[in-house]
This record gives C-alpha cells, sequence and structure tokens, in this order.
C-alpha cells in the first residue's frame, strides 16, 4: 500500500505528466508480458501516475482517447498501452475474462483492476484502476469525467464484484 506522501508526490507528478503528454499516433503493438510473472511495482506506479493524470478527462460511451474522451473499459486500455504497452481487451466482460489472478479486495495493490456490478445482479457493468489508499480512477458516466473514487462508498461496496491483476499474468490472454 502506498504511503500518503508517496502517493501526493504521484499525484503532483501525474498533474504534471498530463499536461505535456499527447496521444500516440497509432496503438502501440500487443505485448506480451514475460517479464512480469510477479507484481511490477515500477509498472504499477506507470499505471497509477498515467491514471490519475487522466483525473478530469470527459466521459464519452465508447471513448478510448484523452482528447475523445474515456468510458470505463477504453480508460483502462488506454492506460495499460500507454503505460506498460499491455493491450488489455476492450470491454468490461472480456476485461473480467481475462486468465489474469483473481485478487480479493484486502489483497489489491496499485494497478489491479476492479469490477463492478452497476446495472444490478451479478453480471460485469463497471471497471476502474485501483491506485492505492482504498481509493480507484474511473470514467463513471455520461456528463461526468473521469475521477477517483472510494471503495469503501457504501455505493460501491455494494457494487463490487471481482479484482484482476494483469501486471502479474505471464502472458495476457485477451479471450477466456
Amino acid at each position: 500500500m502506498l504511503a500518503p506522501q508517496r502517493l501526493i508526490l504521484l499525484v503532483a507528478l501525474a498533474s504534471l505528466a498530463a499536461c505535456a503528454s499527447r496521444t500516440p499516433p497509432s496503438p502501440p503493438p500487443v505485448v506480451n508480458a514475460p517479464s512480469l510473472s510477479a507484481y511490477n511495482s515500477q509498472a504499477a506506479d506507470d499505471v497509477l501516475i498515467r491514471a490519475i493524470g487522466l483525473v478530469g478527462t470527459p466521459y464519452r460511451w465508447g471513448g478510448n482517447t484523452p482528447d475523445g474522451g474515456f468510458d470505463c473499459s477504453g480508460l483502462i486500455g488506454y492506460v495499460y498501452r500507454d503505460a506498460t504497452g499491455l493491450q488489455l481487451p476492450r470491454s468490461t466482460r472480456e476485461m473480467i475474462s481475462m486468465r489474469a489472478p483473481t485478487i480479493s479486495r484486502d489483497g489489491l495493490q496499485s494497478g489491479d483492476l476492479v469490477f463492478f456490478a452497476t446495472s444490478g445482479g451479478r453480471g460485469v457493468s463497471h471497471a476502474g484502476i485501483y491506485v492505492g489508499e482504498g481509493r480507484f480512477v474511473h470514467a463513471p458516466r455520461t456528463g461526468g469525467t473521469v475521477r477517483l473514487d472510494s471503495l469503501d462508498s457504501a455505493y460501491w461496496q455494494k457494487a463490487f464484484l471481482e479484482a484482476k491483476r494483469v501486471l502479474a499474468a505471464q502472458s495476457l490472454a485477451l479471450h477466456p
């Protein structure tokens, strides 16, 4: 878990990085992660910095770029491509079905993906990126922006389904 001072420093760095960043001209190639057989804290820090740097970006259904806006899965895909070179599935249903370790809420680390059932039932309908200190970055809804929220709020506790650690996968399977 990140110390509060480290999280503040990373947020400040992310803010500075976000101001100077540009959308890559074309998506990077699909990359397997052979060196990520164990939790990779450097990659997690890169994901955290990039995700926090996108806070405030407008929500757009189907969006997957900072200039065009993000939906939840578009945000996750963009952050992972940009920060680590990993190509993740496009939809939350495909992401939750990836062959990556499932993590308990107690075991969450920065960079883990968190999944929610926000439409009632137990089907996945929303996802975000855990950034530490009980918080996650996500693109919640039309008219909103990418933001930080707490997993401890009653709403997110009730909607929480599971978490995945894609930074521990030796090879990310895009299909179950």
